[in-house]
């Protein structure tokens, strides 16, 4: 029976708060504000300032959006006004994209990176990377067996450790920086803040918002059948709660790559690796590595186990453990492809989805307040894909731009460039749309 009367206490919410924070804060969210830092310099807190809002805002409201317009986290419904077969595509790429293809082995990546290679002789990273991919994903595939038991599990023992253990290494380097920030480099140093937010992107937390719903709204459930309303509450502070740690949490590790920019390092995970040893040695590489691993095994599973979770339930003759089995392997196969290939190509695939996904969000909340027919949807979403999968191709192969040759887009050179006709193409839609009622109803 639902319960409309009982609501959450806040302590349930702060651990739902903190499990969200824990799915949340997996291998990107190390590696890409480290390097922004190192990038950024001086222009560190307006680069930051636009890394929160793809970073921390967005995600937010992808999780409310779905609570909005599903009571079981059904991600198909976001799509559903521009048309039910799109909306199914749309989700099967969506979790695909962040499941066994790009995330999920990410995170065995990026692990095995800072938290296990500095350990190894460069001749036997190889062997390593398999044998550590086989341990993390079968530690994984545990896991994601029991998503009921993520609360407890996430929410009162790996994110308070994980807390504990960063807060550490950026007080740290806040009394004790390694030099001073450095002048801003490349686009940091032209437009920091459209960078920084466009490198919230590589994140995928927004992608990933979406899908991480269930698991949240399946967790509120199992505390009680609370009634929608009571859940979307939930939802709502408890990813205040979430946005919060991640903020500064972000922020810290931002100021670690700032302060830390002349080890020169290429990457943000050699950076942080890096750091680890300058201040405690050894030591340092064992006590981040920890770091890593608590940050990336919540998000390997929560990501696996929505895709089992979502598959089962579209392909009920599969069972949900069949699906995480393979879905575990396939990303174990994955990971043994390499970090910097890994990014290389999910860059142009989060260029053609990312932007519809924004998109659809938004539409959702501005649909709460001024109504959005199918024909707003179909047509903002229409000019996104559009002009995103130009800039996923043109990631690709800088021959197959369609658009460039017979017009330069604003903000095209960041990658926003769908941003501007979508906003024009939705306000004209609306305009007929109002018009046409107004007719036929005279």
């Amino acid at each position: 029976m639902i319960n409309k009367y009982n609501k959450l206490t806040f302590r349930q919410i702060f651990l739902i708060g903190l499990m969200i924070f824990s799915l949340f804060f997996g291998a990107g969210n190390l590696i890409f504000p480290a390097g922004l830092g190192a990038e950024a310099g001086e222009n560190l807190w307006s680069s930051m300032a636009g890394f929160l809002i793809t970073g921390v805002a967005l995600p937010v409201l992808g999780l409310v959006s779905i609570a909005n317009v599903s009571e079981d986290g059904n991600t198909e419904n976001l799509a559903q006004k521009v048309h039910p077969y799109f909306a199914k595509v749309l989700t099967i790429v969506t979790y695909l994209s962040i499941g066994p293809l790009m995330a999920a082995p990410r995170t065995g990546l990026v692990s095995f990176e800072i938290g296990a290679a500095p350990f190894l002789k460069q001749t036997n990273l190889g062997i390593g990377l398999v044998f550590y991919s086989v341990v993390f994903f079968g530690l994984v595939y545990y896991l994601a067996l029991y998503p009921n038991k993520f609360v407890d599990r996430f929410g009162k023992i790996v994110t308070p450790l994980l807390l504990v253990i960063l807060g550490i290494f950026i007080v740290t380097s806040i009394l004790n920086p390694i030099n001073d920030f450095q002048l801003p480099q490349g686009q940091y140093a032209s437009a920091p803040f459209l960078s920084g937010v466009k490198e919230g992107y590589l994140t995928m937390d927004t992608i990933v918002s979406i899908v991480f719903a269930t698991i949240i709204i399946n967790a509120i459930k199992g505390l009680g059948e609370f009634d929608q309303a009571i859940r979307k509450n939930a939802i709502l502070k408890a990813g205040i709660i979430s946005a919060t740690f991640l903020a500064f949490i972000y922020l810290g590790i931002s100021y670690i790559g700032a302060s830390s920019s002349t080890l020169d390092f290429a990457s943000g995970a050699e950076a942080l690796s890096g750091v680890a040893n300058s201040y405690f040695g050894v030591s340092g590489n064992f006590l981040f590595g920890l770091v890593v691993v608590f940050a990336c095994l919540p998000t390997g599973s929560g990501l696996l186990s929505s895709c089992a979770w979502h598959f089962n339930k579209t392909f009920p003759r599969i069972s949900y453990k069949g699906f995480l089995l393979f879905f575990v392997l396939f990303s174990a196969t994955v990971a043994n492809v390499g970090l910097e290939r890994l990014i290389q190509f999910s860059i142009p695939v989060l260029n053609v989805v990312y932007p519809i996904i924004i998109a659809l969000i938004l539409l959702s909340f501005i649909d709460k307040y001024i109504t959005c027919n199918t024909t707003v949807y179909r047509s903002v979403v229409g000019v996104t894909l559009f002009i995103s999968l130009n800039d996923g191709l043109t990631e690709f192969n800088s021959n197959w731009d369609y658009i460039t040759p017979f017009v330069n887009l604003p903000f095209s050179d960041l990658g926003f460039s769908w941003i501007l006709p979508a906003i024009i193409v939705g306000v004209v839609a609306k305009g007929l749309s109002f018009i046409f009622v107004k007719l036929n109803n005279e």
